[in-house]
């Protein structure tokens, strides 16, 4: 990594948070989420999340489908 500037490292840096702010969101919404509500398998939204921060967005995207909220008890 010596040659990188300062602000390149900076870049990546802050591009490796973000990656693993959204890789955690995402493998904790997944964790909530009931089967149903995931479009596919959740084993396969946790690998394409864990790749790269293009599996995490398709997932907040496409990979979740919305749950009707249940009525009281």
């Amino acid at each position: 990594m010596d040659a990188l500037t300062d602000p390149q490292k900076k870049a990546i840096v802050m591009v490796l948070v973000v990656h693993l702010i959204l890789l955690t969101l995402t493998w904790l919404d997944l964790r909530r989420r009931p089967d149903a509500a995931v479009r596919g398998r959740k084993r396969v939204w946790r690998f394409a999340s864990s790749v790269n921060t293009t599996g995490s967005v398709a997932y907040w995207l496409f990979g979740r489908r919305r749950v009707p909220p249940q009525a009281p008890a």
